[in-house]
């Protein structure tokens, strides 16, 4: 019986630099990694889900209407998620299209806009931290607290930016129709972003929330609502180190559920890089699941395979 797998996919797979970030940019980006995903369905013939980032592309949406403004409204930040969770699935579903089709795969992927449900009294929501958009002057800063009720700060002496909760993901709202559609054979792409950020009142109506939700944590929870087996993080290194950059930087091959809440505490990993992926993984294994992977998109096959990037395990 095949495996089910999640294989969260990082801004490295979608965007490779600076200089290339156009909508065509991004495809070619994309399209590389589905190259080795669809290669690694090919040799493994897991049942799997792909999650993605979206932090530039929110971005992009955002600066768009800050330019915009004078003559169009504002993209609230849950219709960008839901945006960009539309874009980039087409073109994960048409990278992977061209290439089941070149290796003589018979599969189809689709792709589900996804709602993930936070609690409106998470402490995120009280103190906003997760920088997003532009740099604005601090008069302009001030006209958008005052106008649109945003949280604005100063970072780092290069102009203030806005500032959204990042709380953590409760419940993945399209469980049932992701499940269906993996039961069925497809690869199904979700929880874009961390998914669709929502909150739910003493009705159980829904709202859109001002948040982004991390995306290697949303994945983590999706994957042991879905009873996965392994869950695949893909970033910008084949392997896992500590003490990185340093001297004394070590690679890790494999480290047991012990060593890595270890290596967390010892603070090995940074916030804003390795730390949340690294808890992603410890949530995974403490909720059932059986292992997990951490390597770049290149290495995705081979570290399936056991060969290399790095293997954690309960």
């Amino acid at each position: 019986m095949a495996q089910t797998a999640v294989i969260a996919i990082g801004g490295n797979s979608l965007i490779t630099d600076k200089e290339h970030q156009t909508v065509p940019d991004q495809y070619q980006a994309c399209a590389q990694t589905c190259g080795h995903i669809a290669a690694m369905l090919k040799r493994s013939s897991l049942n799997l889900v792909i999650t993605h980032g979206n932090g530039p592309q929110v971005g992009f949406i955002l600066r768009r209407s800050e330019l915009a403004a004078r003559e169009l409204h504002m993209v609230p930040l849950d219709s960008c998620v839901a945006d960009t969770q539309g874009a980039l699935g087409y073109h994960i579903q048409r990278a992977l299209h061209n290439e089941f089709r070149r290796l003589g795969l018979e599969k189809t992927s689709a792709t589900i806009v996804t709602q993930v449900l936070v609690d409106q009294d998470d402490p995120a929501f009280k103190k906003p931290d997760k920088p997003i958009g532009s740099f604005m002057s601090q008069k302009e800063a001030e006209e958008r607290r005052s106008q649109d009720n945003w949280n604005v700060v100063e970072d780092a002496g290069r102009g203030w930016r806005r500032v959204v909760a990042s709380p953590a993901p409760k419940k993945i709202l399209e469980l049932a129709a992701i499940k269906r559609l993996l039961d069925a054979g497809f690869v199904v792409v979700a929880a874009g972003g961390g998914g669709i950020a929502v909150v739910q009142d003493g009705q159980g109506n829904l709202s859109g929330a001002a948040a982004v939700i991390d995306k290697d944590l949303a994945s983590s929870l999706l994957a042991r609502r879905i009873n996965a087996d392994i869950l695949i993080i893909s970033t910008a290194v084949e392997k896992v180190c500590l003490n990185f950059g340093k001297p004394d930087q070590k690679t890790l091959d494999r480290m047991t559920l012990a060593e890595a809440k270890k290596y967390i505490a010892e603070g090995h990993f940074k916030p804003g890089s390795m730390l949340p992926k690294i808890q992603a993984i410890v949530d995974f294994l403490e909720g059932g699941g059986k292992q997990a992977v951490i390597t770049d998109p290149g290495h995705l096959e081979l570290a399936v395979a056991g060969k290399t990037g790095t293997h954690i395990v309960p």
